[in-house]
């Protein structure tokens, strides 16, 4: 098949969940088909960075558009469309994709994330299908954080940012089977939610995955010496990974030192937000930043946490935590969305600071314990979360809708 993907940033060096889930496309799908990928590129070392996706796609980019926070504000109140959807408007993207459609006989063409919904064009003749690949049920995640701000004085702005994305992503979601033949989303949760929204869009449920070759256990040696740490992994600019790293050093942490005062909480990550640099000054802190390669971090951690109080979908950075044999302690929103997970097997859960504390106690002070977490929580990757059977899912979901005559 010839196939096109619409990315809202470039998905190379694959070191977020996006880039990761993006990449995995393009890795296993080019043996058996041509590709094309069509995305947006912030500057020419972004540009250049995509060398090595040359080898198995076509790649095409145009400049990113400015998204800056006065643009922002100024279409808060003025546009019915949400912020998201505005980041992903370029004339220059309109143009390259025009292009490519009228020279390419496309099979398929699938837009990642929801910056990418405006390109969909499913029509009733006959041509490529259309497919909206759906990283969040995006309405939610904005509910939650109204929900979660709402609580504190001093998140009340941001309270009601939420509060006006919720309300136009939820419509904007509503509109998807007007533009796509087919969606697929990471979890059945979200198949769910975004079933109420458009009945009559086909959904597929394709999760994220895990690289169970790569991420694999291998020494002990931790970076940060001798000092025993827990660890979070995460875009460190992304607002439900803020929260979530702001509430553990906040609530959680200090009742683990209470008992256990060598512990350091490690949180490694791109960019870095501000507030996160803050919370690094603390003694029992270290925010990391971007490392090359991860893996290390994993194998010196003697524990992995997944504190989320915002968000949906499946998280990466649990997957790889526990193909990396990771002990994980995390909340029930931190740990849903994965088929076959069951708590006090696979990993421990909690939703309030006292007993998420409790947790990871028990974790660092039971080896048995944590031994019978590792050795689950691998093989529940292994069997149903390893890219190389997750890709093939999708390609179904295609070849079904495209057999049904859901065309453009």
């Amino acid at each position: 098949m010839k196939l096109l993907f619409l990315a809202p940033y470039p998905p190379y060096p694959p070191r977020g969940g996006g880039q990761q889930r993006m990449y995995q496309w393009i890795r296993h799908l080019a043996r058996d088909h041509e590709l094309w990928l069509l995305t947006f590129s912030g500057s020419s070392t972004a540009t250049e960075a995509l060398a090595p996706l040359r080898n198995l796609c076509h790649v095409v980019t145009v400049p990113a558009p400015p998204h800056g926070v006065g643009r922002r504000l100024r279409t808060l109140v003025g546009s019915l469309e949400p912020d998201m959807a505005l980041r992903g408007r370029s004339a220059a993207f309109v143009r390259a994709f025009d292009e490519l459609r009228s020279t390419i006989p496309f099979d398929v063409i699938q837009a990642e994330s929801i910056e990418m919904v405006q390109y969909g064009a499913q029509r009733t003749h006959k041509g490529p299908l259309y497919v909206y690949d759906a990283f969040n049920a995006e309405y939610v995640i904005q509910q939650r954080a109204f929900w979660t701000d709402l609580r504190t004085p001093r998140k009340l702005p941001a309270a009601a940012y939420s509060f006006l994305q919720w309300r136009k992503l939820r419509s904007y979601e509503a509109r998807l089977a007007e533009r796509f033949g087919g969606m697929l989303t990471v979890s059945g949760d979200d198949a769910k939610i975004m079933h109420e929204l458009s009945p009559a869009l086909p959904i597929g449920v394709v999760p994220n995955g895990v690289d169970t070759k790569y991420f694999h256990r291998r020494s002990s040696s931790p970076p940060l010496g001798s000092k025993p740490y827990v660890l979070f992994t995460g875009t460190l600019d992304f607002r439900p990974n803020i929260d979530a790293v702001t509430w553990f050093v906040q609530a959680v942490l200090p009742l683990v030192r209470q008992q256990q005062p060598q512990i350091r909480f490690a949180v490694v990550g791109r960019n870095p937000a501000p507030a996160l640099l803050a919370l690094g000054e603390q003694a029992a802190v270290e925010i990391v930043g971007e490392v090359v390669d991860v893996r290390p971090w994993f194998d010196g951690a003697s524990a992995y946490v997944v504190p989320m109080r915002i968000g949906g979908g499946v998280r990466l950075k649990l997957l790889e935590a526990l193909a990396m044999e990771q002990p994980v302690v995390a909340t029930p929103m931190g740990a849903e969305g994965v088929e076959g997970l069951q708590p006090d097997t696979h990993a421990l859960l909690a939703s309030q600071p006292v007993e998420f504390a409790a947790h990871v106690l028990r974790v660092l002070g039971d080896p048995l314990l944590a031994q019978r977490l590792r050795a689950a929580g691998r093989a529940l990757v292994v069997e149903r979360y390893d890219w190389q059977s997750i890709v093939p899912r999708m390609v179904g979901f295609w070849d079904a809708w495209r057999g049904a005559g859901i065309r453009s």
